[in-house]
């Protein structure tokens, strides 16, 4: 079995299509930052993700470019020639799990996405079970 989990911001706002048979899917890129040492310039890795039915109508309504998700699904690679003849690598990911990260803008973030890091209550020792 092979996953693969992303984390990082969308290029661009999503694209929603129905297929032929009336199947939604909604398509973005979200690019991921590597990790470098200090010094060294910023590199990212850019993932296309293609979200299905449900998944792809939520991510269709919520997403917008610049907000950043976390993504759970399974990646095929594959190479095409360019029309100068470079040969590129696409990483496409097939979500299985989409989490936004990002509240939408001028509102409250919809019930989907996770909560903010911040967001704890604090619990006093007497109101602990042990």
């Amino acid at each position: 079995m092979q996953k693969i989990v992303i984390i990082g911001n969308l290029t661009a706002d999503p694209q929603s299509r129905v297929t032929q048979s009336g199947i939604s899917v909604c398509s973005f890129t979200v690019a991921v930052n590597r990790r470098h040492r200090e010094g060294q310039e910023q590199q990212a890795d850019f993932f296309r993700v293609n979200a299905w039915r449900q998944l792809g109508e939520l991510c269709g309504k919520y997403l917008a470019k610049g907000r950043k998700v976390a993504v759970t699904g399974s990646v095929s690679v594959s190479t095409y020639k360019t029309q100068d003849g470079t040969v590129r690598a696409s990483m496409d990911v097939t979500a299985d799990d989409v989490e936004f990260l990002s509240p939408k803008e001028g509102g409250q973030a919809p019930a989907q996405t996770a909560a903010p890091a911040n967001d704890y209550v604090e619990v006093a020792g007497d109101d602990l079970p042990f």
